[in-house]
């Protein structure tokens, strides 16, 4: 009996249950193989003892509806940079690809699944290129891969970050208030974009498009006349000033890789009201709540056919390679091509153009 190993890595999202679900049912149909899931990313083969469980139909029933994963995720350990404490205290990172792919072979693996975003499509391509027979499903609600048109849990993101907004636009209609609602959004502004049109935010503020708080402060007065009116601002976490940096701060926790984004709502806040804005200004912060929760079922059916796809390339020895959504069209490309380009947002991207159209401000 063959044996395929799972994987998620990264942050949690919605949808990642329903491509478990539907490896395991694919493997059993097909015949001739075992699933199991390694816990919290590739740490349950790294612990000891191993934290691997076995995946069968009677434990993916029903999952496809729930949030999260059934198997853990983690954004520490890093393969590529693993973090080995010294004898002296202090930690070292360290490449232990070459270990972690000869514990999986040994461990009777015939294939690996990581179900990840980018940086655990770059773990994919390290360990394929030392000899892992691996797969890659992308999963990120930033929608940042650019070899896929669309990643399962960015759908069901941006359904409850508009849901948000269109609870924010009542009160800021009723009290005149500029409201300031932050989604995430680390290096590109999808998320904020969409929701923008969706909710009818007036000013949209990404990564991509460092603002102007001249420009953005120009919109809100515009919206104001004798004291009457409202504005509704959607920011990335990402965004910045034309002349400043992003606000968050390095994680303490050890393993942990990137800045911890959030604020920078709070910050625009204080930039109006220091710029003598008479507008009372309130802020909201979704944070992990676009994370979590029921995936909508768009999210479900592309999560599925993804899980279905990777079980087939399993089948048929095409490994090192990512599943893509293209053109309304499931395929894939090679892990290299996958990771070779982050998905920025262009300037000149239609939705771009139509949200200048219908009036938003980037605030360039």
């Amino acid at each position: 009996m063959k044996k395929i190993l799972l994987a998620t890595g990264g942050g949690d999202c919605p949808g990642l249950n329903a491509v478990i679900r539907a490896i395991v049912k694919s493997a059993k149909i097909h015949g001739g193989y075992e699933v199991y899931g390694s816990i919290e990313a590739f740490k349950g083969v790294l612990s000891e003892p191993t934290e691997i469980v076995k995946l069968s139909r009677k434990k993916v029933a029903g999952i496809h509806v729930l949030g999260g994963t059934i198997i853990k995720t983690t954004n520490k350990g890093n393969p590529l940079a693993y973090p080995v404490q010294q004898p002296d205290g202090t930690w070292k990172s360290v490449d232990i690809t070459d270990n972690l792919t000869k514990r999986i072979q040994d461990l009777g693996f015939e294939a690996v699944v990581n179900i990840g975003g980018d940086g655990s499509q770059k773990i994919s391509q390290a360990l394929f290129e030392r000899g892992l027979n691996i797969i890659g499903v992308p999963k990120t609600i930033d929608n940042d891969l650019s070899a896929t048109d669309l990643t399962f849990g960015f759908t069901t993101a941006v359904q409850i970050a508009t849901d948000s907004l269109d609870k924010l636009v009542t009160t800021a209609a009723s009290h005149h208030r500029v409201m300031v609602m932050e989604v995430m959004g680390r290096d590109a502004g999808w998320i904020a974009l969409h929701t923008s049109i969706a909710g009818g935010a007036e000013i949209c503020l990404i990564p991509e498009i460092p603002y102007d708080i001249n420009k953005v402060l120009k919109t809100i007065n515009k919206r104001y006349k004798k004291g009457e009116g409202f504005v509704n601002i959607v920011i990335a976490e990402g965004a910045k000033p034309a002349e400043g940096s992003i606000v968050g701060q390095k994680s303490k926790d050890v393993g942990e890789e990137h800045i911890k984004l959030g604020g920078i709502a709070n910050y625009l806040k204080q930039q109006i009201e220091e710029s003598g804005c008479l507008a009372q200004v309130r802020t909201t912060i979704l944070g992990h709540v676009q994370r979590g929760g029921t995936p909508v079922a768009f999210d479900r059916i592309l999560a599925t056919a993804m899980g279905v796809k990777a079980f087939e390339m399993i089948a048929n020895g095409e490994y090192g390679k990512m599943v893509t959504y293209r053109n309304n069209g499931i395929s894939n490309v090679s892990l290299a091509e996958a990771v070779s380009a982050y998905n920025f947002l262009s300037k000149e991207h239609y939705l771009v153009r139509t949200a200048r159209a219908i009036g938003i401000s980037f605030g360039d």
